[in-house]
């Protein structure tokens, strides 16, 4: 039996997924959308309340939000598949893509809109304590440390909510950063500070887990101002120190910059590869707001529109 060929493939989903989806089932061309296995919906799914999001003034929640896109894709035309991509042929004109589940797919057009994946501390007792203290979810985890000392790691805008969320569980929130100061928005660095359950430690880094059969139980940490080396207790310690982008499966088909994020040509969401597009998290590490993902996947969606409409006229 011949294999369909499909118009458009999206790889990945979240905002910049959905919403290239969307774009192209509008113009007809039906793309299927394969959006993960185990996080369809990307990091949103791990988010409560988004108060940034257009059109929502009262908030809307991470997963409600990445529900609705999915829905409108999908009234659309868009078809949905809940597989990873572990390997692509990207050199053809009709591009192929090999899923976790064993299945073949091919396109005229791919999307990548794969986003990424949360940045590991790499240290001892990390790996040993993951799911057992360590976590990366604080709206996944933070439950399961009520009135229980918690520490989170990082400095950013991540970092910044995770904290004020997990003062709701916590006997106390310690927020850890390597810096005096914070790259996180002004927004998120002042809600922190003004939240009186929040403590920080600054100029530190976290440099052994210490835990036994019940899970985490301190951290040693190391002062890089005051070179004073520390231990203090903690059984939750959540991660926030960035991401990195989900481009392995690429297997080095598609220009990646020296952080592995995908390269594309100016303002466009053109990739090295004729036919191949991405938007999202996967290309931007400046911005990271489902919004700019959103608009990124327009562009890419139109993008590959134009692409799909010279073929046809050739």
């Amino acid at each position: 039996m011949k294999q369909t060929v499909h118009d458009a493939i999206v790889i990945g989903s979240g905002p910049a997924g959905y919403t290239a989806a969307i774009y192209l089932g509008r113009a007809g061309y039906a793309p299927l959308v394969i959006a993960g296995a185990l996080t369809p919906g990307g990091q949103l799914m791990n988010t409560t309340e988004v108060e940034n999001f257009p059109g929502f003034p009262k908030a809307v929640l991470g997963p409600d939000l990445m529900d609705q896109m999915r829905d409108q894709a999908e009234h659309f035309g868009a078809q949905i598949e809940y597989d990873d991509v572990v390997s692509v042929d990207l050199n053809q004109d009709v591009k192929r893509i090999t899923t976790d589940g064993g299945q073949e797919y091919q396109a005229r057009v791919v999307v990548i809109t794969t986003g990424s994946q949360y940045r590991k501390l790499d240290i001892p007792g990390e790996r040993e304590f993951s799911g057992r203290g360590v976590s990366y979810c604080a709206t996944c985890d933070g439950f399961f440390f009520k009135d229980k000392p918690i520490v989170v790691v990082g400095g950013g805008d991540s970092a910044m909510g995770d904290a004020d969320f997990l003062t709701r569980f916590g006997s106390s929130v310690t927020l850890i950063h390597r810096r005096q100061g914070f790259r996180a928005s002004k927004i998120m660095v002042d809600r922190a500070e003004a939240n009186d359950k929040i403590n920080f430690l600054l100029d530190s880094v976290v440099t052994r887990i210490n835990g036994d059969d019940s899970g985490v139980i301190s951290l040693d940490v190391h002062n890089t101002a005051t070179d004073q080396k520390s231990t203090i207790p903690a059984n939750g310690v959540f991660v926030a120190i960035g991401f990195t982008p989900q481009t392995a499966f690429l297997n080095g088909q598609v220009d990646l910059d020296q952080d592995g994020y995908i390269q594309v040509e100016g303002g466009s969401t053109k990739t090295s590869v004729p036919g191949v597009f991405a938007a999202g998290d996967v290309t931007d590490k400046i911005y990271r707001q489902a919004i700019s993902a959103a608009g990124m996947g327009c562009r890419a969606a139109l993008d590959a529109q134009e692409y799909l409409t010279s073929l046809d006229n050739r």
